[in-house]
């Protein structure tokens, strides 16, 4: 992988991580249209430059790290259905990642959803605490978005709010749960890759680095405009945008494009 491809891998990261419209999906395109979708190190570093991503959350939000203590426990608990079903589906989950079709069924459908979402769920006069249920409840949404296209973002974010919590609410509960959840994807996919007998040579370092701070970078920015944007004008752009990149991979697939020789 070249630097170029780290950078563009990383900006397409950095963008899609947090917002409703599946960063796997779209990583999954762009390392297609590249060529290099099938090579071993770009389906770890897909997962690994997440982490960069991460350390956009603590750096943006690090005042509300040091709430009460039930705030790490109730993120644990939201945590712990993505690791069973992580742990039961393994084979399955990396069988899908190279399925461009259903990351095109799955941003359609997702897209048709988001045009009703905001008259569905309304936000709430007022604040509402997440108890312990309400946790467990938004990570079994996230189990959804083991499937590529599906978007682990919108999958808390709408889990949040059948659970009565705002936009920005539940925006930002998606984003904690994002540290455990993406860490342990990049710890377990590092691992994965060097019990293959595989190691990392200086030009797979530089991509790492390179990768995780520009992934860094641009999620601070798109956290920051997406709040701001949600907040004020709710899903509906989401959904026209899934729609919209959603009928044009089905097209190529169904066409018979190869999208890695684009």
């Amino acid at each position: 992988m070249s630097v170029f491809e780290a950078i563009v891998l990383a900006v397409i990261e950095g963008i899609t991580e947090f917002l409703p419209i599946s960063s796997t999906g779209h990583m999954i395109v762009g390392s297609s249209l590249m060529g290099i979708s099938t090579h071993p190190f770009t389906k770890m570093f897909t997962v690994s430059i997440q982490f960069g991503a991460i350390l956009s959350v603590v750096v943006l939000y690090w005042k509300r790290f040091f709430q009460r203590w039930d705030f790490y426990w109730k993120i644990g608990v939201a945590f712990l259905p993505a690791v069973v079903a992580g742990l039961l589906f393994k084979d399955r989950i990396d069988a899908l990642l190279e399925r461009v079709d259903v990351v095109g069924y799955m941003l359609l459908a997702g897209g048709v959803f988001f045009l009703f979402m905001d008259k569905l769920f309304r936000d709430p006069a007022g604040p509402k605490e997440i108890t312990y249920p309400t946790a467990l409840k938004i990570g079994m949404f996230q189990i959804l978005a083991m499937v590529p296209g599906v978007s682990r973002s919108a999958a808390t974010i709408i889990g949040g709010m059948t659970q009565g919590l705002s936009r920005k609410d539940a925006a930002e509960f998606s984003f904690f749960l994002a540290i455990p959840t993406m860490l342990g994807a990049c710890v377990l996919s590092i691992k994965d890759y060097f019990d293959e007998g595989r190691t990392f040579g200086s030009q797979e370092i530089t991509a790492l680095a390179v990768g995780n701070v520009v992934a860094f970078i641009v999620a601070m920015i798109a956290i920051k405009s997406f709040i701001s944007y949600l907040t004020k004008h709710g899903f509906r752009i989401f959904g026209y945008y899934r729609i919209v990149v959603g009928i044009v991979i089905l097209a190529l697939y169904y066409l018979g494009v190869d999208l890695a020789v684009l």
